[in-house]
């Protein structure tokens, strides 16, 4: 099932394979969106209830209509049962362990002669996180970007997501959003979602920041609104690159192969590897495996237009290869794969040997789902800590430290031919120069 190549030091083929899949978005979708986005920023709520009951089919009466009640909640979380809350408290325990190390601290420096700078953490006052409302809902996506947020200490949370005419969230997300302590929750999603939260209206709060995933539409209104707010990234389709050797099993390799191949059939999963026995037992188990899994049309569509098995002389070569390639999640099945740690400079995520399959990192390892796609790994991180943060410089200089700046800084000013900026530094020792 996986196309066999060569490598051969040609990255055309291996580019076109993982990379157009995210097209250039349509002139439709992007006219589509522009339009709805003017309407949201011109009309607000009203526009908002317009666009609900015309693409999703919840037809919202007052703008209270649109709000999650805490009855709403309550009686999910009870729906939902004890030991899916203990599942996603264990989640919670698990991002806070980590995401805790990217917590980054306020600093100062004083120097001899007076001057006292620094830097300045805050967290960024109002997020929305978009969470999907289709046919799949994920309440790990809720936690990913959450916990991150509420560690930078970012004061507004809120969620904006879509429901069908019978005005329901999904008891997941509600349960995930109570386990988070978030307590507004907007039905209100799509492109219409984001433009309301980018710009506000008189029932959503205007947010700083979108984040989380969503379709097309969802994406691209994200990247209009950019600018307005800021977002979290633009993610293409799901992505799975492994490098094995001859070590590796290959229920293992196949399983994980498919693991990201369901999610979409745009979804991408590339072996690489130095054994071509390896590849016959993967597509060997492939065709076992694909036949008891719900989602064999879609994973089968991913693995025949987007998967494929490279062959390279050594693990050294594979990891160059996917170096170049900077996949979304990055699997290292060889021996000994800590020891390939190092080599390793472009990937979203990185899971090493064969106990830690990349749904451990989806769901409860710690480490966050949220990767950069289509190669952006080369200057995308996973989200974290640090993307709901801002930081701010600050100086304090006494009169005698910037006298010895001054001439310079004015030469430098009036060489940039920026005189009011040099007139500055020299109003200020202009009576002692008389």
């Amino acid at each position: 099932m996986l196309k066999v190549m060569d490598f051969t030091g040609d990255y055309t083929y291996l580019e076109q394979t993982l990379h157009t899949r995210k097209e250039d978005i349509s002139v439709e979708v992007n006219n589509a969106v522009t339009k709805i986005i003017n309407d949201i920023r011109i009309n607000g709520d009203d526009a908002l209830m317009a666009m609900c009951e015309k693409l999703d089919g919840f037809k919202a009466n007052k703008s209270e209509d649109f709000l999650v009640t805490e009855e709403e909640i309550n009686e999910a979380v009870e729906r939902i049962g004890p030991d899916f809350i203990r599942i996603l408290e264990r989640a919670k325990s698990q991002l806070i362990d980590y995401h805790q190390h990217q917590v980054e601290k306020s600093w100062s420096m004083y120097k001899d002669n007076g001057v006292i700078m620094g830097q300045l953490i805050r967290g960024i006052e109002n997020v929305a996180l978009y969470v999907p409302g289709g046919t799949a809902t994920y309440p790990s996506t809720v936690m990913m970007n959450a916990i991150p947020a509420s560690l930078a200490g970012v004061k507004n949370t809120y969620i904006i997501t879509p429901v069908k005419a019978d005005g329901k969230v999904s008891d997941v997300i509600l349960a995930a959003a109570y386990v988070c302590d978030i307590k507004t929750i907007y039905k209100a999603g799509g492109a219409h979602g984001v433009a309301a939260a980018a710009y506000g209206t008189k029932t959503i709060q205007k947010a700083d920041k979108i984040v989380g995933p969503g379709n097309i539409y969802v994406a691209t209104a994200k990247k209009l609104c950019y600018g307005v707010v800021d977002i979290d990234m633009v993610a293409g389709p799901s992505e799975i690159m492994i490098v094995a050797d001859e070590t590796a099993n290959p229920r293992y390799v196949a399983a994980d192969l498919m693991s990201q191949a369901e999610h979409d059939v745009l979804a991408s999963a590339i072996l690489i590897t130095t054994s071509r026995e390896l590849v016959a037992q993967v597509n060997e188990e492939l065709k076992r495996q694909i036949v008891t899994l719900p989602r064999q049309d879609i994973i089968a569509s991913s693995l025949e237009n987007y998967g494929g098995a490279i062959i390279v002389k050594d693990i050294k070569e594979g990891l160059e290869v996917a170096n170049h390639l900077a996949p979304e999640h990055l699997e290292i099945l060889t021996q000994d794969p800590l020891a390939q740690l190092p080599y390793i400079q472009n990937a979203g995520s990185i899971f090493l040997g064969e106990y830690t399959p990349e749904p451990l990192g989806d769901y409860l390892s710690g480490t966050n789902h949220v990767l950069p796609t289509g190669g952006t790994a080369k200057f995308y991180s996973a989200l974290g800590v640090y993307d709901f943060v801002k930081h701010s410089a600050y100086s304090y200089y006494p009169k005698a430290a910037l006298a010895s700046f001054a001439d310079d800084i004015q030469t430098f000013a009036h060489l940039e031919g920026l005189d009011a900026h040099a007139n500055s530094i020299k109003v200020r020792f202009e009576e002692e120069d008389k």
